[in-house]
């Protein structure tokens, strides 16, 4: 893909991890690690990078920004400071492409703070695509979309996950984040089949995927990213390896940090069973 006559660039490879400050040490010392995401919004769009950061890219380690608060699905145009913020951090680190999320975050003036599920209606996609199409304007490099983990589905929709992904990556010629995690989560949720959607879903269109822990609470599944990875996760890793293996995998973690030991294991679990080299 090229837009504004940026050059095209290699996506991510490998097993990486989500970069955050409180393991930024543990980070620096994988010494296999090829590639990281971190989230946009806290990366200054001008000014040092923070330190761990910057030495990352200095050994050449991928970047990918990941962003939390375009709420492309939002009914309102995306806002055009935060895409400027995005681009600017792309091009800080150099990265070979962008991330968001299919969901909003604002409505009427209001910030929910939080990443919301949308209607799988026409009306949503249409939505969707044209905030994506403004961000893509803006943007030097590619944007992958994730689609969320979520609690609830709203009363009308009127498509089902697989065509409603399927369509906004065909509308808008986005990547696709696949977050296993996510996947899991829904059908267990929702008494859905994994395997089903990861069938029906274009995997060639995967840019990398993510991989995080859970945890059951009131009979539901919920996607913290401060628990250990289930062993349904990884199987459903394999099972999407299977068939198409992602060209990069990420595990996340967003509190909670165990031992480096443990997130080593995490990490080589991943590596394993993906048959990707390891990092640690």
């Amino acid at each position: 893909m090229r837009r504004r006559g940026v050059r095209r660039m290699t996506g991510p490879s490998g097993v990486g991890i989500g970069w955050r400050p409180e393991i930024a040490g543990f980070v620096a010392e994988l010494p296999g690690l090829r590639f990281v995401e971190v989230v946009a919004e806290a990366v200054p769009a001008s000014g040092p990078l923070p330190l761990g950061l910057a030495q990352l890219r200095e050994r050449a380690v991928t970047v990918v920004p990941h962003g939390v608060r375009l709420s492309l699905g939002g009914a309102e145009p995306v806002d055009p400071t935060r895409v400027a913020h995005l681009a600017a951090v792309a091009q800080r680190v150099d990265a070979p492409l962008v991330s968001e999320h299919i969901a909003f975050v604002r409505a009427g003036g209001l910030e929910a703070g939080h990443l919301l599920p949308l209607p799988r209606s026409r009306e949503a996609v249409d939505a969707v695509c044209a905030n994506v199409a403004r961000a893509q304007a803006e943007l030097p490099v590619p944007i992958a979309l994730e689609p969320i983990a979520a609690l609830v589905d709203w009363p009308d929709d009127e498509l089902d996950e697989a065509d409603f992904l399927t369509e906004i990556l065909d509308r808008t010629g986005a990547l696709l984040l696949l977050d296993v995690a996510n996947v899991h989560a829904n059908a267990r949720n929702r008494g859905t089949d994994p395997l089903a959607l990861l069938d029906r879903l274009p995997l060639d269109r995967v840019a990398y995927a993510h991989v995080a822990g859970g945890a059951e609470h009131g009979g539901f599944y919920h996607d913290t990213h401060t628990d250990p990875v289930p062993a349904a996760v990884l199987e459903l890793l394999g099972a999407l390896c299977a068939r198409q293996r992602p060209p990069a995998l990420l595990l996340e973690r967003d509190g909670h940090y165990p031992p480096a030991a443990v997130l080593r294991a995490e990490l080589d679990a991943l590596a394993a069973t993906a048959g990707f080299p390891a990092v640690t």
